[in-house]
């Protein structure tokens, strides 16, 4: 008789990730036990095991779970009409929205993706082109016509625009000067100012 699953398998199993998420952020995937995990969670290592045969197992589950949510945010929100800008604005507080609460997973993902399997990185990276052509989409309908004539800009101007996202959550502090919402618009106005400047330069030699 096939095995029942517990009624509060899936709120156990996200408890899980979420802890592990901030150990292995604090503690470095490479130097995190799972025994200390365990503790960490206040569960056994045995139920941890339960769920993940390993490490690496754990981990690819907190990148997938992660990148997964984000790209479906991201995708939902560079479909919406508007204007170019305006999708722009909504795609930048759109990440930094789905980036709350989340800081944990994100210092991990930055941090110890390398340290998977590579046909793990292969799934994972994939989700990050997904995130990175919507980006770059809707960078590039800002200036379409000037990026025809400067197509080697789009990609550097893009990771531009994900440097200052992604590391937000180093200077970023609840109850600052500076809120998400108002952070996004910072970021939106310095692309779409910029982007004349930038793609009106002379083509590097």
């Amino acid at each position: 008789m096939a095995r029942t699953i517990a009624k509060d398998h899936e709120a156990k199993r996200e408890a899980i990730l979420k802890t592990a998420a901030v150990f292995f952020a604090k503690q470095g995937f490479d130097r995190a036990s799972m025994g200390k995990l365990a503790d960490a969670c206040g569960v056994s290592k045995a139920l941890i095991y339960h769920y993940y045969p390993s490490k690496d197992a754990l981990l690819f589950d907190i990148l997938d779970t992660h990148l997964t949510a984000l790209v479906e945010v991201v995708e939902t929100t560079a479909s919406q009409p508007g204007t170019a800008s305006e999708r722009l604005r909504a795609l930048v507080r759109a990440i930094l929205i789905a980036y709350r609460d989340s800081d944990a997973e994100h210092k991990v993902q930055l941090d110890a993706l390398s340290s998977l399997p590579e046909d793990n990185q292969i799934h994972l990276r994939a989700l990050q082109r997904r995130l990175v052509a919507c980006m770059s989409e809707s960078v590039r309908e800002i200036e379409p016509e000037r990026f025809v004539s400067r197509p080697e800009l789009l990609a550097p101007v893009t990771m531009s625009v994900f440097g200052m996202l992604n590391w937000f959550y180093l200077w970023y502090k609840p109850g600052g000067p500076v809120d998400r919402d108002a952070y996004a618009d910072i970021v939106a106005d310095l692309v779409i100012g910029g982007l004349p400047a930038v793609c009106a330069g002379e083509a590097a030699s």
